[in-house]
């Protein structure tokens, strides 16, 4: 009994060295500690290219001239020629104001002419006959002198009159209302029938220039030779106008650099600058907020790139140009940035760069490079997710 439980035991012992051993020899050989594993990252070409640099700033739209139409004279509006909106031009008849009282006064005015004319011609007349019964002493001395003061008093007289007359045709074109500038009329403040009145502050309406317009902008104190040397040369720079989120919003007009203010102002260091725009599709508004673009200058063959491939460090920036299947670290000098590009020195032109996964790489990385996902096909997996889901 003894012999039969040992045998037993021993072919059970066999069967699990047999299972172990298969086991051992089937499995997967273990990865070896420490083996490097590829960085996935996207990368990106150096471009060598003429590149534009600009200068941003926020400005307000002003229009060139802006008048405010007022009565000059006291009276009834008895018509109003124009709409609100309507495009008038210099010297176009906007309202009349009622001018019965005042051609009264002018022709009261035009009789008392008359009158003192008539008055001076006898005296003239009388003047000369005095004049020869001097010579034989018909009449004194004295009686000529005073007959001479006489025709100086009523000449006098006429040329008060005249000025009066005058005064009152100037008055009366003042019952005309017409517009000073070309413009759009804005809105009216009055009716006619209304007893209008020199001192009115509101006034009718106004009349604002459109086209052209000029935007009014600061920069920063640093610019003022830049802006110095834009308006010497011999092309007037180019100012861009944009409506929404900076630059990328939308293009309302290019126009022309045409003013420095006199002064930087010492309370933020800024200077005011002012740009002129063809407004001819009245894209631009007065008192409508802008962003500005102006070109400064011209990098020739300049090395581009966007600007998240270039990482700052304590000392330097850099950037992680692909060798092989690793990475090495470069040093590069940033000569221009902005939100749209960066333009550096420090490699070549067609470097390959890392443009995305820089925050796991280090010198010598061992990378695998990937593409992006084109937008249209990250939207239409979206949509494809949003369907699914529903």
């Amino acid at each position: 009994m003894y012999k039969k439980k040992k045998s037993v035991l021993t072919v059970a012992v066999l069967a699990v060295l047999i299972a172990v051993g298969v086991w051992a020899f089937k499995r997967p050989a273990e990865k070896k500690v420490g083996a490097p594993t590829a960085v996935p990252v996207q990368v990106i070409n150096v471009v060598k290219q003429d590149v534009p640099r600009y200068v941003t700033g926020i400005g307000s739209v002003l229009s060139l001239q802006s008048v405010v139409i007022r009565p000059q004279v006291d009276g009834i509006l008895t018509r109003l020629l124009v709409k609100e909106g309507q495009q008038v031009k210099a010297g176009d008849l906007l309202a009349t104001i009622d001018d019965r009282s005042i051609r009264a006064a002018l022709e009261q005015t035009k009789a008392q002419l008359s009158q003192s004319q008539a008055q001076l011609d006898v005296a003239e007349v009388d003047l000369k006959r005095y004049k020869q019964l001097t010579v034989d002493n018909s009449i004194s001395r004295q009686q000529y002198d005073q007959q001479q003061a006489l025709v100086n008093q009523l000449k006098a007289t006429v040329l008060g009159n005249q000025a009066s007359i005058n005064a009152s045709q100037v008055q009366l074109s003042y019952t005309q209302i017409r517009s000073p500038v070309t413009g759009r009329v804005g809105i009216r403040n009055v009716d006619e029938g209304n007893f209008l009145r020199v001192s009115d502050a509101t006034g009718l309406f106004s009349v604002t220039q459109i086209d052209p317009v000029s935007v009014e902008f600061s920069l920063p104190q640093q610019m003022l030779p830049t802006l110095h040397n834009l308006l010497a040369a011999p092309t007037p720079a180019k100012v861009n106008a944009y409506v929404g989120e900076g630059t990328s919003g939308t293009l309302l007009g290019e126009g022309k650099l045409t003013l420095i203010d006199n002064q930087v102002a010492a309370t933020t260091g800024t200077i005011r600058a002012k740009a002129v725009f063809d407004n001819a599709a009245e894209k631009l508004w007065p008192g409508q907020l802008v962003t500005v673009r102006i070109q400064t200058a011209i990098d020739h063959d300049a090395l581009k790139v966007p600007p998240q491939v270039v990482q700052r460090g304590m000392d330097q920036h850099f950037v992680y140009r692909v060798k092989g299947d690793s990475v090495e670290v470069v040093p590069v000098n940033v000569l221009y940035q902005d939100s749209d590009l960066t333009l550096i020195s420090g490699v070549s032109a067609h470097d390959v760069l890392v443009s995305d996964g820089q925050s796991r790489l280090k010198n010598g990385s061992h990378i695998e490079v990937v593409k992006a996902e084109p937008v249209e096909a990250l939207a239409e997996a979206a949509t494809t997710s949003t369907g699914a889901a529903k």
